[in-house]
């Protein structure tokens, strides 16, 4: 079912915001919290995953902890007739974390996680050989100031 519609009151966005901070908060702990019984909690947050507003419940890890040095938002310019499998293809990558189409200055956007200034230099060029790929726009990301916490 789609999110589109679904109608949220004042506690159903309290109950994501709170799991937007930690997914793993108790529904006793969100239910004193909101001041409403954990039944109550369990019933709502059900409904909004039946809904689609909660998609999945997962972790956010440092790209560096785990040995990835450099952080890129890649803009990426494709001929229009080959959008979908250009996509397609950067989906499959492991160093693509997100893929995005765009309406803005390029037609996708891809978070690229690389261990290196050099790897990340071979992936950019692996990507602008992809037939239909006509320009890559890499941006480096020196420094997080805000990350997605928070609705």
């Amino acid at each position: 079912m789609s999110s589109g519609g679904a109608r949220l009151d004042e506690r159903d966005r309290r109950i994501i915001e709170e799991l937007m901070r930690n997914a793993r908060v108790s529904y006793t702990e969100l239910a004193k919290r909101l001041g409403i019984s954990d039944v109550a909690v369990i019933k709502r947050v059900r409904r909004l995953e039946q809904q689609g507003v909660i998609k999945r419940y997962t972790i956010e890890v440092n790209p560096r902890s785990l040995g990835y040095r450099v952080v890129s938002y890649t803009g990426i310019d494709v001929e229009p007739e080959h959008l979908l499998e250009v996509a397609e293809e950067l989906k499959k990558k492991p160093y693509v974390r997100r893929l995005s189409i765009t309406s803005g200055d390029h037609d996708l956007m891809a978070v690229i996680w690389a261990r290196d200034s050099e790897e990340l230099r071979r992936i950019h060029e692996e990507i602008s050989r992809l037939p239909g790929v006509k320009r890559v726009c890499p941006a480096i990301v020196l420094e997080e100031l805000k990350d997605g916490d928070g609705v």
